[in-house]
């Protein structure tokens, strides 16, 4: 016969002391969220603010006089052919490079993984090797190849860079996670006579969205916000925003106005992203962590 083990009943203090800890860590976590949103909040004001305004007032000045807000520097924003227009390159370089790295990178990490093949551990290493390779070491021998390519200053040139050196960390990251899929799973559906093609669209690519999704974002936020290596492999025709910002800034320095808007545009989309997908981010974050 077996006895229950008593339940110590929690005193009065213990429940003071748990309740205390958790708000003190709720008010150091809000603390933290809201010094990280002042800068964006700021830079959203500023963007709603004319330049005169800008010029002899902080933006917090907005909050006792709501009268100065005015959308004039969004509108002036999208009528300037150069913004619109590098706002949609950097839409055709952003997603064309994003569903590349993802699709390639899937059907190679799903290769690696379930598929024998001649030197497929020392591919591998090598995919591993390339993690480590500086950017900036490609960029001159690209642009020269590119130039005899007739590709150089153009959007494929770009989009071609970029999924080059996404391919990497996507192959290892879902790699990585095909590996974790139990083998019977796998056997299971090839004695049932499937092949790899329906084994990897049927199989691994539901279980693996929350790592796709993942990679999705990373890819998608470090292209939108590049402008190292749109700078160098774009024209005026082809430039994304943030090297259309920085032609703006250099050429009107002062114009705080029209660059807060760009800035805040060109921070927007990206927000927009990580948030629609961001249930998919935490559980491809917390994949592993249970039993």
């Amino acid at each position: 016969m077996s006895t229950a083990t008593p339940v110590r009943k929690e005193s009065a203090g213990q429940r003071i002391a748990r309740v205390a800890g958790r708000g003190v860590v709720n008010v150091v976590l809000l603390v933290i969220a809201v010094f990280w949103l002042v800068p964006t909040i700021g830079l959203l004001i500023t963007s709603f603010r004319s330049a005169g305004d800008n010029a002899s007032s902080g933006w917090w000045t907005v909050l006792t006089k709501p009268a100065e807000l005015t959308i004039e520097n969004y509108a002036n924003l999208l009528s300037n052919p150069a913004i619109t227009g590098s706002f949609w390159n950097t839409i055709v370089i952003t997603v064309p490079t994003t569903l590349l790295v993802v699709v390639i990178g899937a059907l190679a990490a799903y290769a690696f993984a379930w598929l024998h093949f001649p030197g497929r551990d020392w591919l591998f290493l090598a995919v591993i090797v390339l993690l480590a390779v500086p950017l900036q070491v490609a960029l001159i021998p690209l642009a020269r190849l590119f130039g005899s390519l007739g590709i150089f200053g153009s959007v494929l040139g770009v989009i071609l860079f970029h999924t080059a050196f996404g391919l990497p960390f996507a192959i290892f990251l879902l790699r990585n996670f095909f590996i974790q899929v139990p083998e019977e799973m796998l056997e299971a559906a090839r004695i049932d006579g499937a092949r790899d093609w329906r084994i990897f669209f049927q199989i691994m690519m539901p279980l693996a969205l929350p790592a796709i999704a993942s990679l999705a974002i990373f890819q998608f936020l470090w292209t939108w916000n590049d402008m190292l290596v749109a700078l160098i492999f774009t024209n005026n025709d082809s430039q994304p925003l943030t090297v259309a910002i920085q032609s703006q800034l250099r050429q009107f320095g002062a114009n705080i106005d029209v660059l807060s808007a760009g800035a805040f545009l060109s921070m927007l989309v990206p927000l927009v992203v990580f948030f629609a997908f961001q249930r998919y981010f935490v559980q491809a974050l917390l994949a592993g962590s249970q039993k």
